[in-house]
């Protein structure tokens, strides 16, 4: 029961997103209210409220804020997390976009919805960007104790590494954003990565091309 009510909660949570992200599209981000994206996901106020809290948390929630110390350990290697996030973004950027007719793409499922939809909101809406500082804080802060476990850092070190990555990685995300979009970001990650590879030296050879 736990996983179908978890299965349930993911694809509510997708269903908002991208019914809000028409609607910020078309009106506006200030202009939407959260009566209106419940009704475009067919589901109460309430549940959108419960499920993001506010309007921001609709743009830069994602499932990383949902997982377990057993299920971070399991994607991020603490010996190379910069090798852990270049590999999961370019699995997110290669991923292919639904469509009415994907297989997998059942009733209620969000079509063409691509990964990177959202990143815009991050540098044009100033509360959307106060919110994601808010939630990298806080994968910072969960991330930490993983990073600190090898043994290689210092507490102090490890923190302030951890801090270096994740909004390293939003620099990154603004980078690529500033310059329109035409690079994959995986790239803009592995090369606003290199100054780091310091602490972390990656097991594979990188690509510089």
């Amino acid at each position: 029961m736990t996983g179908l009510r978890e299965r349930w909660r993911l694809k509510a949570m997708h269903t908002i997103q991208e019914r809000a992200l028409d609607l910020f599209d078309a009106k506006g981000f200030g202009a939407v209210t959260i009566e209106e994206i419940a009704a475009a996901a067919e589901v109460s106020p309430s549940t959108v409220y419960r499920l993001f809290g506010t309007k921001e948390g609709i743009i830069v929630a994602d499932e990383f804020d949902t997982l377990n110390a057993e299920e971070i350990e399991a994607i991020v290697d603490p010996r190379d997390p910069i090798g852990s996030l270049i590999r999961s973004v370019r699995a997110d950027e290669s991923a292919p976009e639904r469509t009415p007719d994907s297989p997998d793409a059942a009733e209620g499922t969000p079509v063409n919805s691509g990964p990177w939809r959202r990143v815009r909101y991050h540098f044009t809406e100033p509360s959307v960007r106060m919110a994601a500082c808010a939630s990298a804080d806080r994968t910072s802060q969960r991330l930490t104790p993983l990073i600190a476990s090898t043994g290689r850092l210092t507490e102090t070190q490890a923190r302030v590494a951890t801090n270096a990555l994740v909004f390293g990685y939003f620099a990154a995300l603004e980078q690529w954003y500033l310059d329109g979009g035409d690079r994959p970001i995986a790239d803009y990650v592995e090369e606003g990565m290199r100054p780091l590879r310091a602490i972390w030296p990656s097991a594979e050879p990188e690509n510089r091309a």
